[in-house]
């Protein structure tokens, strides 16, 4: 990792890469300004949001558990610190409770007998959550293919008539 950055002035706020600001925060050099986004009263909003909808709202940010986690690790300004992780944490639990509902929904509809399924468009999830189902949904893809597989085997052969 590299870059330039600086020249830092006293107490005036910059903007830098997050690894930065760990390493600084570490050598106690500097404190970490909570982003926006971390507030109790937004991230009540979002939770809010995401339970009341059925589809997936955009993300508070592309990276919003990995920062939060990272931020409230290291840093000891966040305020009403405990009430932001439960929030983030709510909110991770209900946008995984959707993404599980949709991928069931859609093999539910592929192994229902009727009109296959070629594309699935999931909108507005992050990286990481589709990283946490990406092992589960290949897999069940497979299986899923393998079934209708033998299925047509069995039908067309007079054996199993």
């Amino acid at each position: 990792l590299s870059g330039e950055v600086g020249p830092f002035q006293p107490q005036v706020p910059v903007e830098v890469p997050l690894w930065l600001a760990v390493n600084l925060k570490q050598r106690r050099k500097c404190r970490i300004i909570t982003p926006e986004w971390m507030d109790v009263d937004i991230l009540k909003e979002k939770k809010a949001e995401e339970q009341d909808g059925q589809l997936f709202s955009k993300p508070l940010h592309p990276h919003f558990l990995e920062l939060s986690t990272i931020i409230l690790g290291i840093s000891n300004e966040v305020k009403d610190a405990d009430d932001v992780r439960t929030l983030i944490k709510d909110i991770w639990d209900v946008r995984a409770a959707k993404l599980r509902k949709s991928i069931n929904k859609m093999i539910n509809h592929d192994s229902g007998g009727g009109k296959l399924l070629t594309h699935v468009e999931i909108s507005n999830i992050t990286i990481l959550e589709l990283n946490t189902i990406r092992g589960f949904f290949t897999s069940s893809l497979d299986h899923l293919h393998n079934l209708r597989n033998h299925a047509e085997i069995c039908l067309n052969d007079p054996r199993y008539n």
